[in-house]
Order: C-alpha cells, then structure tokens, then sequence
C-alpha cells in the first residue's frame, strides 16, 4: 500500500534544541529545519530559556557533576512541553543523550541532580527522549516519506561527513550498531535524487571536536585537510553535515588551510573550495525551497559570516525544477 501524504499522518511534536553554534554563527539551518519539518507535518515547540547544552569537549572534561546538571536543566525545559528534544548538533546531541541516559539509569546521581535543580524550581523527570535530527528523520519520520516530498531530484555527488557524536558511543546510539559502516546518512542523502560518494577514511573526525579547534588550530586543520582533500579526489560537488560545529569546519576551515602563512596546503595543491550544506538544506532543497530561503545564498556585502566558501557552485548544477503539466481533469490553468 502506498504511504499516505504527510498531511494524513498524526502531527510529530518535538522540543527543538539550538544549541551555541546555530544562532550564533548558522541561523540559516535553523529556518531550513523549520521549513522542512513544517512540509512533513512536524510540529516544533521552542525551548524557551534553554542554554549550551554544555559542550561535552569542554565542560564534562573539567566537571561532570556540572555538565551533567547543565545539561539536565535543559532536558527539563522539553519534559515541560511534554515533547522530546530535537537536536540539529552532534555535540548537543552528545551532552543532552548522554545525560539523559545517566540520569534514568542511576538513582543517586539523579537524587543529586534534583536536590540542586530544586533551587531554581526545577526537577528532572525523566519524562523524555533526546533525539538527533537525522534520527527524527531516518527512524521517526522515514526516508520513503521525504523521498515522497521530493520534488526536485538534485543529481549532486555528495561527500557525507557523519560526525563523531552522531555515532558513538555506539552502545548509547539508535542507528542500528553498524558503526564501521553506517548507511543511514547515505541513504537519505540518496531520497534526495544525489549520489552518496565513497571517500578514503569517511569517518574520520572533522577536527573541530574536543577543544582541538580552540586549542590547537592548525592540528585541527590537518584532519580537515586530509578530509577535503579525500572528498575532493572523490569528485564531491559538496559536503554534507548533519552538526553545525562540524559545518564550521568544514566552511571556514577550507579558507583557513587555503592560507599561505599556515603553510598547510601543499605547493602544487589547489586551493579547496567544497561548498558545505546542513542535512535540512538539501533536503530543502529536493523538496524544491527556494535556495534564498534556505541561506544558500550569502547576502551581496556581507563579511565574516557563513557560507565562508560559495555556494553558487553547487547551486549551479542543481538540475532543473521538473515542469508541472495539467493532469486530465486536474484544475485549469
């Protein structure tokens, strides 16, 4: 029996969680996830008061009583919209999971977490899930459903970036326990009408993650070299995140190692100019949103702010929106 249309389905009600990165330097993604999941019935309550989730590289290495705290703030926010979370960062994704999972598996940490929860009026329930996006899209809304919405196959060759948090600890991850091969991103990214592209070392880490980016830059860079440079060998007309942080990265990062005094580029290298996309923009995108919408398209002007590396590329070989013709017995024209 073919799937029904969106419309007919139950409305999804999640707790979107945005995390530092994405009103701070990736608003676009923002609206791109709002656009999408109001085309696929997907109800998005806000998280009004919500903070850093906090970063797990930071703040759990120096004080997990902290961290954990922090984070179950959070969580009390969505158990107050009576919705799971939604988050659009691996990192946050990380935090907000894995305190949850501490939280309802052991007793007396979250005794501990309540008694101080309780100076501010709140208390941790245990009432909810946190969910990545791309879960909420693979697991709870499906693929055959957004390939359903597809109405402009892209025809794009797409180098997948899964992201460190988005998978492991696996014991602690709903993506099926394939970790060495995971498929899920690959798959969606082919509802859209592209070709996911098998890269050398595909999962390795962007080099963003755990302070390296903050601490020590051009380490960090020589991961994402060695990536782009991968993806770039493979004919990749773009890279595709489902974390902003690891966005960043990949965006500004390829300018970064493009410059001469890092001495990272190699001498007959030309310089990396991949154009990076958010899971929600590309599938924006098939479902035929407008690129502008969807902040593909950087305003004329506009310094030091992303996309770092252009976009119009990609963009240009889109293949063309399908012409709509009146059916028989459709609405005249």
């Amino acid at each position: 029996m073919a799937e029904q249309p969106s419309m007919t389905l139950k409305q999804q009600v999640y707790s979107l969680f945005l995390g530092c990165v994405i009103p701070n330097r990736f608003p676009m993604y923002e609206k791109a996830t709002r656009v999408i999941m109001q085309k696929l019935n997907v109800e998005l309550k806000n998280m009004e008061g919500a903070s850093c989730c906090p970063a797990p590289g930071a703040v759990r290495s120096v004080d997990n009583k902290i961290w954990s705290l922090l984070g179950a703030r959070n969580i009390t926010i969505a158990e107050n919209n009576k919705a799971d979370i939604m988050a659009l960062c691996n990192g946050c994704y990380g935090t907000l999971s894995d305190v949850n999972h501490s939280l309802k598996t052991n007793a007396q940490l979250a005794k501990e977490i309540n008694d101080d929860l309780a100076k501010i009026n709140r208390h941790y329930d245990g009432s909810i899930n946190v969910k990545h996006i791309m879960e909420i899209l693979v697991k709870d809304i499906s693929i055959p459903r957004i390939k359903a919405a597809v109405t402009r196959p892209l025809g794009l060759n797409v180098a997948i970036h899964y992201g460190c948090h988005l998978l492991s600890p696996s014991s602690l991850r709903p993506f099926g326990g394939n970790f060495e091969n995971p498929r899920f991103f690959d798959d969606l990214v082919e509802a859209c009408g592209c070709k996911s592209l098998d890269y050398q070392e595909r999962l390795l880490c962007c080099g963003a993650g755990g302070g390296v980016r903050g601490s020590y830059r051009d380490i960090s860079l020589e991961f994402t070299h060695q990536k782009v440079h991968n993806m770039r060998e493979a004919g990749a007309d773009c890279i595709a995140v489902a974390c902003p942080f690891c966005a960043l990265q990949f965006d500004l990062g390829q300018n970064e190692i493009n410059e001469i005094e890092r001495k990272i580029l190699d001498p007959d290298e030309p310089p990396y100019k991949i154009p990076v996309i958010y899971v929600s923009q590309l599938i924006g995108l098939a479902m035929g949103i407008d690129a502008q919408e969807l902040g593909l398209i950087k305003v004329p002007g506009l310094q030091n702010i992303s996309p770092f590396t252009d976009t119009s590329p990609l963009l240009s070989k889109l293949k063309p929106m399908p012409v709509q013709t009146p059916t028989e017995g459709g609405a005249k024209i």
